[in-house]
């Protein structure tokens, strides 16, 4: 064989050998490739199926027992602003909160150093900024108002999970979201004649609602990955710092009151720390916008305290607001899940 032959051989074979080996380096990739969005699309499968499963016994428990303490907490904050400045109701709420909730062995479970941005912007939305526009709205507003006021979360926990975070929406829930508003609407309205409204008033809960939107979507991922509880310790820890300046001039304006005690031991106690601890559980169950129509049984429990405490009786379209208002939470909560979308999106 000529020597120019066997060089040409061994050019072509070194070259096959190439071609053979940037094919296989090809398909290694796109089979790295390809398993890498298998598991990103198991994540995602994974926060969308915690999104759309139905309703179990347990998280109706979870549910009612935030919106029973919560549905409280308006009645409470007006008996201490009796007596305290609304900046040392602000930082007592988070403070006693995480003082109920650190006695509990779970919620000392460590959370990784790259998510600690995360957990102070989350105390930031989710209380230390809410907590401080609720006790100085409500000196120009009333509780009923407040509550009533408390149903634009499902609505901004739904643009804004939609809008910013991709949360899926089914159309059965912007119907449910709907009739939920105008059942408060109902709920709320007869006693909001009584006055004692401003737009100030108005706008600092609003603004307070739209933080609690954005808060209930960043803490659910948070919460899928730790637990509630870890969590939620460490965002009551931040907020009790963020909130503490506010607290030392509300301490400083503050009279004493064994009222004003009781009523921030409720809802320090009770509706920052055994409801948020509900409410965070909740949403690492079944994700932020079904846990935000917690919003829509405070009225109910409000209504609740105002008839057999205060004596009041309720109005016709009270009731007729009640029974809307459950369909709305009811229709919120029925998601079945239709997988031949999820598969069809995922090969898409």
């Amino acid at each position: 064989m000529p020597l120019s032959t066997h060089l040409q051989q061994i050019k072509n074979t070194e070259q096959e050998k190439f071609f053979f080996s940037y094919q296989r380096s090809l398909v290694v990739n796109l089979i790295c490739r390809y398993l890498a969005d298998v598991r990103e699309s198991g994540k995602q499968s994974s926060d969308f199926l915690s999104e759309v499963k139905p309703f179990e016994r347990f998280d109706w428990i979870l549910l009612l027992t935030a919106a029973s303490i919560w549905g409280s907490s308006f009645f409470f904050m007006d008996i201490a602003l009796e007596a305290e400045h609304p900046g040392l109701i602000t930082w007592l709420r988070p403070t006693l909160g995480l003082f109920a909730v650190v006695l509990l062995p779970s919620a000392r479970k460590p959370i990784e150093a790259t998510d600690w941005w995360a957990i102070v912007f989350l105390a930031f939305t989710w209380m230390a900024f809410p907590f401080t526009m609720f006790p100085i709205a409500q000196q120009w507003i009333d509780s009923s108002v407040t509550g009533m006021l408390n149903s634009a979360m499902p609505i901004m926990t739904l643009i804004i999970g939609f809008l910013i975070f991709g949360v899926p929406v089914r159309k059965v829930q912007v119907f449910g979201l709907l009739l939920g508003v105008m059942g408060i609407s109902m709920v709320g309205l007869p006693t909001v004649n009584g006055g004692g409204t401003s737009a100030l008033g108005v706008l600092l809960v609003l603004l307070a609602m739209t933080s609690y939107a954005i808060s209930v979507n960043i803490a659910g991922p948070l919460q899928r990955k730790y637990g509630s509880l870890p969590v939620l310790s460490r965002v009551l820890a931040v907020s009790s710092l963020l909130t503490l300046p506010f607290g030392a001039y509300g301490m400083i304006n503050s009279t004493w009151s064994w009222k004003a005690v009781a009523a921030n031991l409720a809802v320090g106690i009770g509706g920052t720390g055994v409801a948020y601890a509900a409410a965070t559980t909740l949403t690492g169950r079944v994700g932020a916008l079904r846990t935000s129509i917690v919003t829509y049984l405070i009225p109910i429990v409000a209504s609740i305290l105002g008839v057999f405490i205060l004596g009041e009786r309720l109005s016709f379209w009270e009731v007729f607001g009640v029974i809307v208002l459950l369909l709305g939470a009811w229709l919120t909560t029925r998601t079945e899940i239709d997988l031949t979308s999820i598969f069809k999106s995922k090969i898409s």
